[in-house]
């Protein structure tokens, strides 16, 4: 691997850092420069991905398909998003696990390093937005514990507080995220196997009547039902590349592909099962109402809402922090740590309260269903660039060349991500598998016959 002669001026002392360190990297040490040094072996990552995939909004994606679907297929949907993302997982971040580079420097081959900010804000906002949701939700169980236990009832105090203790986390890097996920995953998944059992005991009965005897639907509902699930994880299929560059050198492609698909399918499973069963006995979305009904010993219902509460801070830590966090980085050429405090503080102006309402499954939805519209057209021209236009060979020095044959924009990337939202919009209910061909094959043809786009194909 060549050594960038790198323009990015706030990469280049963290690159040199990195590299003296040799074994180990300090906390919070964390920049754009190709990694020198990787801290996670294959046990260590795939607990990295089992941790940071509790995502809560799963619960509600399981309640959005009450009524749609019966409970096997509900199951097999689940199934197939999972190993969906476990391929395009792979299939992404083999730039990013082969070089080093993260999203924000791997897409600048395809869009140009002004065009990554397209690319960059597109993954950003959604993170954003489901940092601040995850938040509430954890405040929420740490109050509800609060108000059982001691009587000291708070919600925005604990929000508040909440808030600053993942901002804390965050600030400490991969380094802190490694042993926090790897710590938190027994955690995990322990509760989410007992929250499954005392699921299926409180409403057992009236679930088999319902669940398993209704129809259900094989056609477009079941389909779109792969990609809600699917596209719960689609921002990290297109940010994958910040993640495989901290997993050491000699996993293949299809261990790598086992490791995302298998960590990611247990807690997803689970939280849409749980979420679907106990919305079709209740008709109650909000996870929190859930448990507090669904279980009657108190001191178990406290550890149900602890793992609410921790579950999102191994999410949002890993997945709704890094990724904005590197666009800052790129854009304004922010140090890590300062960038992780103003992504924490964005979170705050989402209004999460506004997302947990009963009727948020439904706005959930089409929330996952909207932004993935957006996010499969820029994996689709990733995957073509690094695969087909470059044929998996990249040359670091371009890429931190911000006066060499990246510079500006490349307008092929933005046309073929135009093309694929158009599509994907017009089939909203799998918007991102209908983006996936119309913005790869536009990217492909324009990068091979029109002029303007030659000098990124050098």
């Amino acid at each position: 691997m060549t050594t960038p002669t790198t323009h990015d001026t706030a990469a280049e002392p963290a690159a040199h850092a990195a590299g003296s360190a040799g074994i180990t990297k300090a906390p919070g040490d964390e920049s754009l420069a190709p990694q020198q040094t990787r801290i996670m072996g294959r046990s260590s990552y795939f607990l990295a991905w089992f941790g940071g995939c509790v995502s809560i909004g799963t619960f509600a994606m399981g309640s959005s398909v009450v009524g749609t679907l019966n409970l096997i297929q509900a199951t097999l949907a689940i199934a197939i998003g999972c190993f969906v993302i476990g391929i395009a997982l792979a299939v992404n971040g083999a730039a990013g696990y082969k070089y080093g580079i993260p999203f924000m420097v791997q897409a600048r081959s395809a869009f140009g390093f002004a065009g990554t900010r397209i690319p960059g804000l597109v993954r950003a906002v959604p993170a954003i937005v489901w940092y601040g949701f995850q938040s509430w939700i954890g405040a929420g169980a740490l109050n509800m514990v609060s108000a059982t236990l001691f009587g000291f009832d708070n919600l925005v105090f604990y929000f508040m507080g909440f808030q600053l203790l993942q901002i804390g986390l965050s600030v400490t890097g991969f380094q802190g995220i490694k042993w926090l996920e790897n710590i938190g995953s027994a955690f995990i998944l322990a509760s989410l196997v007992y929250m499954f059992y005392a699921t299926v005991q409180r409403y057992g009965d009236e679930l088999s009547a319902s669940l398993l005897t209704m129809e259900g639907s094989w056609g477009m509902p079941f389909w779109g039902a792969t990609m809600l699930f699917l596209g719960i994880y689609s921002t990290m299929m297109l940010n994958v590349s910040d993640y495989s560059r901290e997993h050491k050198h000699g996993t293949g492609p299809g261990l790598l592909t086992t490791i995302y698909a298998m960590s990611i399918l247990p807690c997803t499973l689970f939280m849409g099962l749980i979420g679907f069963m106990v919305s079709e006995a209740t008709g109650t979305a909000d996870p929190i109402q859930v448990f507090a009904n669904a279980v009657d010993n108190t001191p178990l219902l406290m550890t149900t809402l602890l793992f609410i509460a921790f579950a999102q801070v191994t999410t949002n830590v890993l997945n709704n922090v890094v990724p904005p966090t590197y666009v800052l980085m790129d854009v304004f050429k922010m140090k890590y740590p300062v960038a992780t405090v103003i992504v924490g503080l964005l979170a705050f102006a989402t209004f999460p309260w506004k997302l947990v309402q009963p009727e948020s499954a439904a706005g959930l939805q089409l929330f996952v269903q909207t932004y993935s519209a957006f996010l499969g057209p820029i994996f689709a021209v990733l995957v073509v660039d690094y695969y087909v236009i470059r044929r998996r060979t990249l040359d670091l020095d371009k890429l931190y060349d911000a006066t060499g044959p990246y510079q500006g924009v490349n307008l092929a990337a933005v046309i073929a991500t135009g093309v694929g939202i158009v599509a994907a919009l017009a089939f909203s209910a799998v918007s991102w598998y209908a983006s996936l061909i119309p913005a790869g094959l536009t990217y492909y043809l324009l990068m091979k016959h029109w002029a303007p786009c030659q000098r990124f194909c050098q």
